[in-house]
């Protein structure tokens, strides 16, 4: 029996994960819960779950770590938003405890610092973004050392189809209309922009420490196929399931094992009419210029891909607060990342910070 703290309990990831707590009461047991702000959900759910609970408005990090002293966890899921769970994925892995790691920032932010102290602790590292899940069970088969290119795959956004003079005039409801996944607002609108691919590629490159032009996107609307690997001898290989995030969340809880589970069997057939088709398209990056910011912030390290997100965070709000259109997020980005120079590698956590509040200073100042 696993014993699970869930952090971001009430959101789109913590939700999934309770369920999947719910449906394998035999293999797992919620120890423990957190949420941001949502004081009576967290209470109820904790009572539900009967576990000690925290809430991070209140506590902050103290109450992430007593929950981590009190209660033991065999893995944690962080399931909160943005770069505000870098801080609690840092905390998990000094702690020595296995991470099962649904937010991206803390990678893109501060990977080589988390990968030295899950070495250090002796804690594991494994992903919950449904891509990189699956290119971790697919590096994995295959053998990293037989591995020449990563393909994540992307859904497009909503606006996958729109000329870039209708990206001009798009709302944050149109950005929030996402055609296959079910996500929070902040992450819904960077799929719309391809930032949240971009993110996703500068995180493929520190997990897997391959270089960034081994890492390819390829829009594929019906997300099936969670991403694919290339192996030196040209054949690719890929993971398919429905698009629903329990998938990877319960890889990540079993793993290393392979377990029964209750979720339906995938099947390529099982449709309305019995059959699928499956596309493919190569992301169009001069009008979702978010995606090759990311490459060139994967390629030049430092402390470019902290810039990158951090502008992004401040962009989105303002693009959610009506004070930018939805171009302009990337024409924001743009400007901070190239003019300043981000070449320096943060040597701990304190520079990771002193450099996510300078890009956050410098967009401010620009919107």
């Amino acid at each position: 029996m696993k014993k699970i703290l869930v952090l971001g309990c009430t959101g789109s990831i913590g939700t999934s994960t309770l369920d999947i707590l719910r449906n394998q009461r035999d293999r797992f047991v919620c120890c423990g819960l957190t949420a941001n702000s949502k004081k009576d959900e967290l209470e109820r759910l904790a009572k539900e779950f009967a576990c000690p609970s925290s809430l991070t408005k209140i506590e902050g990090i103290d109450g992430i770590k007593r929950l981590l002293d009190e209660t033991k966890p065999d893995i944690v899921v962080n399931g909160i938003a943005g770069s505000a769970g870098l801080k609690p994925s840092m905390a998990v892995l000094e702690a020595g405890v296995d991470l099962a790691l649904a937010n991206k920032e803390t990678v893109v932010m501060a990977g080589p610092l988390m990968f030295e102290a899950a070495k250090k602790s002796g804690s594991r590292i494994l992903p919950v973004d449904s891509e990189h899940s699956a290119i971790f069970t697919l590096v994995n088969q295959c053998g990293k050392e037989n591995i020449d290119k990563i393909v994540i795959t992307a859904s497009g956004g909503p606006f996958r189809t729109f000329p870039r003079e209708r990206l001009a005039t798009v709302t944050v409801a149109d950005a929030l209309k996402h055609p296959t996944w079910d996500m929070g607002v902040k992450i819904t609108i960077d799929s719309a922009s391809l930032a949240n691919k971009g993110l996703e590629v500068i995180e493929a490159v520190r997990l897997f420490d391959v270089k960034a032009s081994q890492v390819q996107v390829v829009v594929h609307p019906q997300s099936v196929i969670h991403s694919l690997v290339r192996t030196k001898d040209g054949i690719v290989y890929g993971q398919f399931s429905e698009p629903d995030m329990k998938h990877p969340i319960l890889q990540a809880l079993d793993w290393p094992e392979i377990l029964p589970s209750f979720m339906k069997p995938f099947d390529l057939t099982d449709t309305a009419d019995g059959s699928r088709t499956l596309t493919f398209e190569k992301p169009r990056t001069s009008d979702f210029p978010m995606l090759a910011l990311a490459f060139e912030c994967a390629e030049k390290s430092g402390s470019y891909p902290i810039a990158f997100n951090a502008a992004n965070e401040v962009a989105v709000q303002a693009f959610i607060d009506g004070k930018i259109g939805f171009l302009e997020i990337a024409e924001k980005v743009e400007k901070v990342l190239h003019g300043t120079d981000w070449s320096e590698n943060p040597r701990d956590l304190s520079d990771v910070l002193e450099a996510d509040k300078r890009a956050r200073e410098k967009i401010q100042n620009n919107l």
